[in-house]
């Protein structure tokens, strides 16, 4: 009977430490998005851990890659192992590469206005921002140039339009992108300025960006000045500018939606007409007679 002979070929351990170092690294930047959603905790450790998850995801990828050099050397398996890593950890990179190098030539700035002279000013949301974000005050004159170099369409919007139908738009808008809105004051004969404070949030880690629209009489018409300001970083990879920019394309698309004014209704009298004085009172109304035609006189 033959013999048969079985060779046992070993498995790299690289790549089953590049395996368990990148699920590893999943679960960390799931967890860390989970928390920064929640609200649960506070932001800092959640940042924190996902620092540390996208660092993890490295050196699985590092792992990885030394794990194909002994595979290919030593005839061990574990390949599938190793491109799992490889998967997972360029899942985990590419989006943070790919924001840092759309950004690595923006402005270190997290604060952005369509007024750097006058800007709108918090008030709802400085009561409600947490003590260790940023400050609610502008950052003044250094932040207002560099925006104006890197940001020089960042313009206030005006209209030909009415202040409480421009406040009217810019509710809308807000209210379809559905922004938790903490307070929203339109303009009335005794505030002649609307104001729109709200909270947005990044699309992926959900971090909340503060948000306010004011609407003022200019002109003849009004104008719309927008300010989004992060709560947290130096650096805000150039959301705030793009969200400003964004908010006032849609708020001019719906200002073709807001209907023009009605003028006031004519004041009528009340109450049954008074009889004509004595002397003045009207003849009755003649016959009906056949329908005259235009004379040159009329």
């Amino acid at each position: 009977m033959a013999r048969r002979i079985t060779i046992h070929q070993g498995t790299s351990r690289l790549a089953l430490w590049a395996r368990r170092i990148a699920l590893f690294s999943l679960a960390a930047a799931v967890l860390s998005i989970i928390i920064v959603h929640s609200g649960f905790l506070e932001i800092r450790p959640a940042l924190a851990t996902f620092g540390a998850a996208l660092v993890l995801a490295i050196l699985a990828l590092l792992f990885a890659f030394a794990s194909f050099a002994t595979i290919w050397k030593d005839g061990h398996i574990g390949i599938g192992a190793a491109l799992t890593a490889v998967g997972i950890a360029t899942l985990l990179l590419a989006y943070p590469a790919y924001i840092v190098i759309k950004a690595r030539n923006l402005p270190w700035i997290y604060d952005i206005t369509t007024d750097p002279i006058d800007p709108p000013r918090f008030d709802t949301l400085a009561k409600a921002r947490p003590r260790d974000a940023n400050p609610i005050a502008y950052a003044g004159l250094a932040a207002a140039e560099q925006q104006i170099e890197f940001y020089p369409d960042i313009e206030p919007l005006d209209g030909d339009i009415s202040t409480r139908a421009a406040y009217d738009a810019a509710l809308a808008v807000v209210n379809s992108r559905r922004w938790r809105v903490v307070e929203a004051r339109a303009p009335d004969q005794g505030r002649p300025e609307g104001r729109i404070e709200a909270v947005a949030r990044t699309p992926i880690m959900g971090f909340r960006d503060d948000v306010i629209v004011r609407v003022r009489a200019f002109e003849g018409g009004a104008r719309v000045d927008v300010r989004s300001s992060s709560r947290y970083g130096l650096f805000d990879f150039g959301t705030n500018a793009a969200r400003v920019r964004q908010l006032l394309e849609d708020i001019e698309n719906e200002f073709a939606n807001q209907a023009p004014d009605e003028p006031p209704p004519v004041a009528r009298p009340k109450g049954p007409a008074k009889a004509p004085p004595k002397g003045q009172q009207k003849s009755p109304p003649p016959k009906a007679a056949p329908k005259a035609q235009p004379t040159a006189n009329r």
